[in-house]
């Protein structure tokens, strides 16, 4: 396991609902990170190909052809840099491909601090706040990791396909007044089985990551735009703002109004 993780960023871009990539495909002469917030796209690049969502982080290694296309308006984070430390070529085949963050609350506020920074990024000083940042990314991502090696589970970088298709059915139906009991029907599976592999493969219930999907979602639109919290709601997958505003405190630590007023740019 790599136990030097410091970065050196090239460069930041943050792509707001980008509809179509111009070029279907490119090659990068340095490490570069997808960091999709919100939206969906497909991608193959390597022995790697897959689609990529909120809570994904697709790396792709310098000079091996990216292949994209969007599925939905995507948001995303475009980050490219070099390690620090030499990478060997066998490390290399570890670092690269999905990596799957199991804390979105804790992602989704880095991706905030992030946007804040600036919206495209070559020079320095923002490069070093960018680079303390992307640290930290590798940093919970390798937690996460070594978490789950520790617990037992050799392969916790690709769960078995059918908690992947939930994962991904959880992303596209989170904010919809959706339940775990019609996502355990359409998998063939019992809802009691669904929380216990859920669990297993990424560290929570599906509960726990809708909500955290729900919260993500929530804090967005009260970060970059004036809508009243009845409307915020219902964009969530909240039946009113009363409902939304108790989830948000207990998970949060403040009113949905406060999180406004402290984030605002």
């Amino acid at each position: 396991m790599r136990m030097n993780w410091s970065v050196r960023p090239v460069s930041y871009l943050y792509w707001e609902q980008k509809k179509q990539f111009l070029l279907e495909h490119d090659t990068y002469p340095v490490w570069t990170i997808f960091a999709v917030e919100q939206g969906q796209f497909v991608y193959r690049f390597g022995e790697h190909e897959g689609e990529g969502g909120f809570g994904d982080i697709i790396v792709c290694p310098p000079g091996t052809a990216f292949y994209r296309r969007t599925l939905t308006p995507l948001t995303f984070h475009f980050i490219q840099f070099a390690w620090e430390a030499e990478v060997e070529p066998e490390e290399a085949v570890t670092l690269g491909g999905r990596w799957a963050v199991r804390d979105v609350e804790r992602l989704r506020s880095t991706y905030r601090y992030m946007r804040s920074i600036g919206r495209g990024i070559q020079e320095e000083p923002m490069l070093g706040r960018i680079k303390h940042l992307l640290e930290d990314v590798w940093r919970l991502l390798e937690i996460e990791r070594s978490n789950a090696a520790e617990e037992g589970h050799v392969d916790e970088k690709s769960p078995d396909p059918t908690m992947q298709q939930a994962r991904q059915w959880m992303v596209e139906h989170a904010c919809t007044p959706v339940t775990l009991q019609e996502l355990a029907v359409t998998l063939n599976i019992t809802p009691v089985q669904l929380t216990r592999r859920f669990r297993a493969a990424y560290g929570v219930t599906p509960s726990e990551f809708v909500t955290g999907l729900r919260l993500s979602r929530a804090c967005q639109l009260l970060e970059d735009s004036t809508q009243p919290i009845e409307q915020i709601a219902q964009q969530c997958g909240y039946e009113n703002g009363f409902y939304l505003s108790r989830v948000f405190t207990a998970k949060l630590g403040l009113t949905p109004s406060k999180y406004r007023k402290l984030h605002r740019l």
